[in-house]
């Protein structure tokens, strides 16, 4: 039980690693808040979560949208105490789209939830983190925040941007107790896919040429088990970096 009495906060939880994260923390003793967009899937994991004897609660939040970052922290405090863990998952694509065919929308759009949402949760736990002088962020990069051509530009700039916004966090609030690392997946089965419509074709052609080296693809519980590493006593020396978790693709 490496997370006994800890309160666990998961931004897009309702499915893919989001979901794994929620349930394999819960099963270490964590109180578990399931955020997510759709708060009938969060209720869903909460569901599964208490019938095998774990404790979570469901809170529906657009981390685009700084009311509803603070209605999620507010209540995590409000329901179950205080929050000591918090996972910033949420995330979309962006078809692929390369930089001469961007539109400003997209730009915004794919910042908004992969970037902005992740410094607003962050934000609102640090006066928490710091008054207590202990807490742990865990953020979800991506290979294409290491590699240049996994995704779009507008994908690829913002989880290079967590990947910025990880180190910064994890050096500056050091002396204070509080670690902030990052995991880089490769290619994992989740539904993340299904925000890309219709692809760019020449973004996605230059985009595919890095799957040719790729050894597998992952699962959902194999990130989850980083995550749990992360987030635990267990990495108490690992702070302000970046773990890939990709099988090796990123080794050649």
């Amino acid at each position: 039980m490496r997370l006994n009495g800890k309160v666990a906060v998961i931004t897009g939880a309702a499915s893919g690693m989001g979901k794994a994260i929620a349930e394999l923390f819960a099963a270490e003793g964590a109180s578990v808040v399931v955020s997510d967009l759709h708060a009938e899937s969060a209720q869903t994991v909460v569901a599964a979560i208490e019938a095998n004897g774990g404790k979570a609660i469901a809170v529906a939040c657009n981390v685009a949208k700084e009311e509803d970052v603070q209605h999620l922290i507010d209540t995590a405090v409000e329901k179950l105490g205080t929050v000591d863990i918090l996972v910033n998952n949420a995330g979309i694509m962006d078809n692929f789209v390369p930089a001469g065919e961007l539109t400003d929308e997209l730009w915004e759009r794919v910042f908004a939830i992969n970037t902005t949402g992740p410094m607003r949760t962050t934000r609102k736990v640090l006066p928490i983190f710091t008054e207590r002088k202990s807490g742990v962020i865990v953020n979800i990069a991506s290979a294409g925040g290491l590699q240049g051509s996994r995704a779009g530009a507008a994908y690829t700039a913002a989880k290079h941007a967590i990947v910025g916004f990880t180190k910064n966090v994890g050096f500056q609030y050091a002396p204070l107790g509080i670690r902030c690392n990052a995991i880089a997946p490769g290619g994992v089965k989740t539904n993340i896919g299904s925000s890309m419509q219709a692809p760019n074709s020449f973004g996605m052609e230059r985009a595919m040429i890095g799957m040719g080296i790729n050894p597998r693809v992952g699962e959902p519980e194999e990130i989850a088990k980083v995550a749990l590493f992360l987030a635990s006593d267990d990495a108490s020396f690992v702070n302000g970096t970046v773990v890939a978790a990709d099988a090796g693709w990123m080794a050649y």
